[in-house]
Order: C-alpha cells, then structure tokens, then sequence
C-alpha cells in the first residue's frame, strides 16, 4: 500500500491553499498513492480569532471541501484533509480532521480532542480552548487493508489517545501537524517515533512548514515511521512537497507479536500516598 504526505505554507486565503494543494495531490496520485494526509489547517491558517470567524465556511455545502470530494473522486484515491476550522453554535470552532472515500464521499471525522492551554511565567498565557472546542471521540477508519487511528497535531503529547487507537485495531497512525519551529526541532521526531514504536503501528505525519502569512514559522519534516521506530521517509525541509512510501501491514504484527506492549498493558490504581 502505497501512503502519501504533503507539506504545505498554508496562508490566509482558502482558495489560494486549495489551488496549491490541488497539483500536490495530482502528483501523489500519478505516484500511485492509495492513502493522501494533508496537514493540519490545510485550508487557512488564521492570524487571529477575527480573521478565522470572517473566513471559516460552514461544514455542510463547504466550498473547499466539495471540491476536495471532486478530487478524490477523479484520482481514484482516500483524501485525507489534515485539519480546518469548523463553526460551532458557541461561536467557537472545531479543528476537524476529514477523510474522503476514493468515491469523494466523506467517510469520517475527527474533532481534535487535546488543546494546548498554557501559562508560562514571563509570557502571556495561551488559551486554544478560548477559540477551539474540544472534540471528545477517538476515530478509526477502514482505508483499504489499514485501520487508520486519527490524531491532530498536540494529540501527539498524549500517548494514551495511541494506544486506544491501537487497541481499537488502528496500524495506520495519521498526525497532521503545524509545530513551531523550536517545539519541532526538540520534539517532532522523539515524540512521533515514540508513538510508532509503543503501539507498533505506521505514523504518518503531514506538516505545515515555513514562513506564513500569519507571521509563524513552522518546522515541515512531514515524516512516516514505521512499526519498529524507524523512518521510512522524511522531507528533510520546511518547504511544501509530496512524501511517499510503501508500507507493508505485516510488519504491524510482526512488531506487536516481537514487542507485544499493547497485550501486555494492565490497569493500575494512581500512586497511593506513603503513610507518614
């Protein structure tokens, strides 16, 4: 099976991203890609709250969307879109992941669960949560002989999110992301590797990278793993591109049978206080 991650600068204007995604995705498919990630906010990578409220189209009858449906349709191929915002009734937003079917139907949804709220001495503090509602369902999806596990971008620091997905069947793990550049440099390979390796599952990782129109750099190195921690492929930059890679499902079970940490993980009760 063949898999696919492209890079990309996502700005602020919808259909500029879609125009420069549109030949990526051509490209991916003339390779003979099966399975396509985008990364996270694919569609507009907003300035601030008020310029994603004056953009953001609705989910249903999304112009963007519809014409990603068209593509995935015309290539024959699963499309993956990373992430984009979606209006709620609470004037927030959810950061949706959407996979389209190799028809152009949408066969599922994920709303980002886990929300990068910090306050961090000497700096303002940072509230994803004031802009974006939480979503609170893991998503496994059927992309051809895979099971896909569905995470976005921080969902990456919480391994607990993995091993469900795991549990649940997933050999496929898919991590759209738009990561600073320090976070990225420290943490970006660590930290994806060490999800393949504990569920011994595939990752894939498509990146935002670059300098964008929002002011933000982001670090690109979209990457896939493979179920023993190794990388199979990288894009060893920060500039948009196609990554490619045949993975094979039968290492999945080779690496759970060789290290079956998902069979043996127990229930445990939470530290008890020592008795003075």
């Amino acid at each position: 099976m063949k898999i696919a991650a492209i890079q990309m600068q996502s700005g602020l204007d919808p259909e500029a991203n879609l125009a420069a995604l549109e030949p990526m995705l051509a490209e991916a498919a003339a390779a003979g890609a099966h399975y396509v990630l985008t990364p996270e906010v694919t569609m507009i990578f907003p300035e601030n709250r008020e310029q994603l409220r004056s953009v953001a189209a609705p989910f249903e009858g999304h112009p963007q969307l519809q014409r990603v449906a068209e593509l995935a349709r015309e290539h024959g191929m699963f499309v993956h879109i990373g992430s984009l915002a979606v209006p709620l009734s609470d004037g927030r937003f959810a950061n949706r992941s959407v996979l389209f079917s190799p028809e152009g139907e949408i066969a599922a949804t994920y709303d980002k669960i886990h929300l990068f709220d910090a306050t961090i001495a000497g700096l303002n503090a940072y509230r994803e949560s004031a802009t974006y509602r939480a979503g609170e369902v893991a998503v496994t999806a059927q992309v051809g002989e895979a099971k896909l596990g569905f995470a976005i971008c921080y969902d990456m620091r919480f391994p607990r999110l993995f091993n469900s997905l795991a549990n649940a069947g997933a050999s496929l793990l898919a991590v759209p992301a738009a990561f600073t550049v320090p976070t990225g440099q420290a943490h970006w390979h660590v930290l994806l590797r060490a999800r393949a390796i504990e569920t011994g599952s595939y990752v894939i990782a498509a990146a935002q990278g670059g300098q964008h129109a929002n002011g933000r750099a982001t670090y690109g190195h979209s990457i896939i793993i493979d179920p023993w921690g190794r990388i199979v492929a990288e894009l060893e930059h920060d500039r948009p591109g196609v990554l490619l890679a045949d993975i094979d499902l039968a290492r999945v079970t080779d690496a759970r049978e060789r290290i079956p940490a998902l069979a043996n993980a127990r229930d445990f009760a939470p530290p008890a206080a020592l008795q003075g």
